[in-house]
């Protein structure tokens, strides 16, 4: 399979793990936005130590479904990553900020993401080739 730019693509396996791997960070940030919308309760009292009011969470629920879906639009796939990866990079600064420094979960999204989108973006893989 070859692309107008004569760039190989991916095997079919390597397509489809690279679609389930692009899947299961987008299905946390789409979970984490819900949160967002809904608002549970204690939530409140969860964003106070991270300088966050409930105010702004219907804006970042909106970003963040927003880079999401970006991603997952196979043309825009490669600025989605780029925006996952800047929203992430926020979070992680702000769970630093404060102490906080279990951010395993956040650096594990952003690998995920970017190694979804390797796999299954010929583009991606002639940028950034894996030489052994």
């Amino acid at each position: 399979m070859e692309n107008e730019l004569n760039i190989a693509g991916p095997s079919k396996k390597a397509y489809w793990i690279g679609w389930v791997l692009s899947i299961l960070p987008s299905l946390m940030l789409l979970f984490s936005a819900a949160g967002k919308f809904l608002k549970p309760e204690g939530m409140e009292e969860a964003l106070k130590p991270l300088g966050w009011r409930m105010d702004q969470m219907t804006g970042l629920g909106i970003l963040e479904a927003a880079v999401v879906i970006i991603y997952l639009i196979p043309r825009t796939s490669v600025l989605g990553a780029i925006l996952i990866t800047g929203y992430m990079g926020g979070a992680i600064a702000t769970h630093v900020r404060i102490g906080d420094y279990f951010i395993v979960a956040h650096i594990l999204i952003g690998v995920l993401v970017w190694l979804g989108l390797w796999l299954r973006e010929p583009r991606l893989r002639a940028l950034a080739p894996l030489r052994s």
